[in-house]
């Protein structure tokens, strides 16, 4: 690995990308936001009825907002050559719905993701069959078609009981390259065949191994003249249309060079190449039949290369006992989908973007193969997760070498970030205490995040409680509120976060709460606690002991040496 750090982002990857240098990345996959259990009929709506479509939208739903999205259709609209055909062109058939704000949206970072992206460097766009086709016009309009190379089909699910239409159980990866001259390790992504296949494929044996009869001709397309159409010891192959074709180049023919002939690939003649193929013994002359055949050996066979339909892995069904992979993200694509892609078209110390990172499978795959990387995502809880998941499967030195960009380091962009966005606030400062946020938003009222601490019985943690309170205005009944959160739930302990420092009031109400002994550890710990941002980027902790992770199981040893970050 480069000594050059890592690097995830968090914020909009269109502003990250347009600071990225040209031609800096070897490799992008992104799988942005779209959601697979979303009806896309709804995104085909009336901009005038935008009520009904602002009510639907939420999340990876899109509807037509004129004052966000004209601009942007302009700004498209108004470039030169194929980028501006191509905003008009999607304008006329589609009109303005939720799905030209998706695409307009998807072609404003695609523009970017190519200016950042080597010549020799590669683009897989993963998504599923609601948008895939609008998707590929897109990626013609800015890459353009002739640097298509495949559309290939992953099958995410063994079913899916779709009402009124075929079960939906496939996705797609759009692979498209900068230039003809892209980084392609084929022979590095095939499957290995089983010894059941090796000894089907290769019934034969002989003191270099298994191996079978395979053609020394070809079709002769109406050749007659040349030396590949003339005989060959008793041999007359041409009577039959057929030519003379010994291996010349690739894969089997180096094999040859390296176990058997010196130099074979250097042999000019047809002839020549059939005599020292002969000379080697590895031509079998038959009793019968009109042609001999060659010794191909089962020791040169790399496998099968990886086609454009991918069965497996199908989904999580397989994975879930593999070391803890799955960690119940929405859209989570397992490690053995991402592994053949950056295998195929990086080499070890290459760079690897993914512009919407999610629970980081991309850069999961590219720091145990050696790539460089760089994450992009919108939200806190990915940075978080990320983090959690690359120290859990790759120890403490893995997460010492990523920059960590965007997240608030200081109290001045807390305040910033809990005016843009309380939402993301709130899964920003569960973060520092180590806790897991909601999947939504609660509300003053509701239990924001969650906490977790060893027990004696692995599977059934001890819980905390975690409110995050961002606003100016505190008093003591937040703190009564906490602790009735906790005496309800059956928690352990609670942790007011407050942005702004707490009340005298606040403290004297917490310090009237009784202690909780963790028994696991057999020390006692306030079961009320209030903690600011300030102290805790400051770095003060809360009393408690070490928090578990809360994505990622780490190791009983990893546990031991855990540092916060």
């Amino acid at each position: 690995m480069s000594d050059n750090p890592n690097s995830l982002f968090y914020g909009d990857c269109l502003d990250i990308l347009k600071d990225l240098p040209k031609e800096s990345v070897d490799l992008i996959y992104l799988d942005p936001p779209f959601n697979s259990n979303t009806d896309y009929n709804m995104l085909f709506g009336d901009e005038q009825n935008e009520d009904q479509a602002q009510a639907r939208a939420f999340v990876d739903t899109w509807s037509w907002i004129p004052t966000t999205h004209l601009p942007i259709y302009d700004e498209l609209l108004h470039r030169a050559g194929s980028i501006g055909n191509l905003a008009e062109s999607l304008h006329l058939l589609l009109g303005r719905c939720g799905m030209l704000a998706y695409l307009l949206f998807m072609t404003q970072r695609i523009i970017e993701m190519k200016r950042v992206l080597k010549q020799s460097g590669s683009l897989y766009l993963h998504c599923d069959t609601s948008a895939s086709h609008y998707l590929k016009i897109v990626l013609d309009g800015v890459f353009g078609s002739y640097f298509y190379r495949n559309d290939v089909t992953w099958k995410r699910a063994t079913a899916h009981n779709d009402a009124s239409r075929f079960g939906r159980i496939s996705d797609r990866i759009l692979f498209y390259t900068k230039s003809d001259e892209y980084i392609w390790n084929g022979d590095a992504v095939r499957k290995p065949k089983t010894d059941q296949e090796i000894r089907t494929a290769y019934p034969s044996e002989d003191k270099y191994g298994r191996f079978r009869n395979d053609n020394l001709t070809g079709p002769s397309h109406g050749q007659t003249n040349g030396e590949s159409a003339r005989p060959w010891k008793k041999y007359n192959v041409i009577s039959k249309g057929r030519v003379w074709s010994p291996p010349k180049t690739g894969t089997y023919a180096y094999y040859i060079e390296r176990n058997f002939i010196p130099k074979y690939r250097e042999i000019k003649g047809v002839h020549d190449r059939l005599d020292a193929l002969d000379h080697a013994g590895l031509i079998e002359h038959p009793v019968r039949g009109f042609w001999p055949g060659i010794k191909r050996y089962a020791e040169a066979d790399l496998g099968t290369p990886i086609q454009d339909i991918i069965l497996e892995p199908i989904g999580f069904t397989n994975y879930s006992t593999k070391g803890g992979e799955y960690l119940g993200y929405p859209t989570q694509k397992p490690l053995d989908l991402l592994k053949p892609l950056i295998k195929a078209s990086t080499n070890e110390g290459d760079v690897v973007l993914d512009p919407f990172c999610g629970c980081g499978t991309a850069v999961d795959a590219a720091e145990s193969l050696n790539r460089r990387w760089i994450g992009i995502d919108i939200s806190c809880l990915s940075i978080n997760l990320i983090l959690d998941r690359l120290y859990a499967n790759h120890g403490l030195d893995a997460i010492q070498n990523i920059e960590v960009t965007g997240i608030p380091r200081d109290m001045k962009a807390a305040k910033q970030l809990f005016q843009r966005n309380p939402f993301e606030f709130e899964r920003w400062a569960v973060g520092l205490v180590y806790g897991r946020p909601n999947d939504r938003q609660t509300g003053d009222r509701g239990i924001d995040e969650t906490l977790s601490f060893p027990s004696e019985d692995r599977n059934r943690p001890q819980k905390g409680i975690i409110s995050i309170k961002g606003g100016k205005r505190l008093n003591p009944a937040m703190v009564r509120d906490l602790a009735g959160t906790v005496r309800r739930t059956g928690a352990s302990i609670g942790i007011l976060v407050t942005l702004e420092k707490q009340t005298a009031e606040m403290i004297t109400e917490a310090n009237t709460h009784d202690l909780w002994k963790d028994a696991f550890s057999d020390r006692s710990y306030p079961s009320i606690q209030i903690i600011t941002i300030a102290e805790l980027l400051d770095g003060k902790l809360i009393q408690s002991p070490a928090p578990l992770s809360p994505f990622v199981k780490p190791t009983k040893q990893q546990r031991e040496q855990y540092v916060l970050v």
